[in-house]
């Protein structure tokens, strides 16, 4: 190969690899945002208060990551191998806002002593969360 060709290859290569990076930050934020919806919607679902609190604690590690408002660490946090969490890796800042809207209803939840209030929270912090 001659070195004019080695030159295009290697500057090919290094453009596809900062695409690569650009798409895999939006898609870290985009899976940690479905992962948080998911787990909003079977704390909605679960039919105690500890399974509530439970599955908002995941919701919200997904949502602020390590690090962030009401993070926790003794609690699962799903989104560990995506990034961040969805309001750190996010750029976008209506889409920011809106996440950290429904990680303060999600913070709501895990305060509710009332196994209804809790889950009237989490469905609404999942509703909140959807296609966002």
């Amino acid at each position: 190969m001659g070195r004019i060709a080695h030159r295009f290859c290697f500057a090919s290569v290094a453009a596809a690899g900062v695409l690569a990076f650009g798409v895999a930050v939006l898609a870290d934020a985009s899976s940690e945002t479905v992962t948080a919806t998911t787990h909003a919607e079977l704390a909605a679902g679960a039919s105690d208060l500890s399974g509530v609190h439970s599955h908002l604690h995941h919701a919200l590690n997904c949502l602020v990551g390590p690090g962030g408002n009401g993070f926790d660490a003794k609690e699962m946090n799903p989104c560990a191998q995506s990034g961040k969490g969805a309001i750190p890796d996010t750029t976008d800042a209506s889409k920011k806002a809106a996440l950290e809207t429904a990680a303060e209803k999600v913070r709501s939840g895990l305060m509710a002593s009332d196994l209804k209030a809790s889950r009237n929270d989490a469905s609404a912090a999942a509703s909140m969360l959807k296609g966002k």
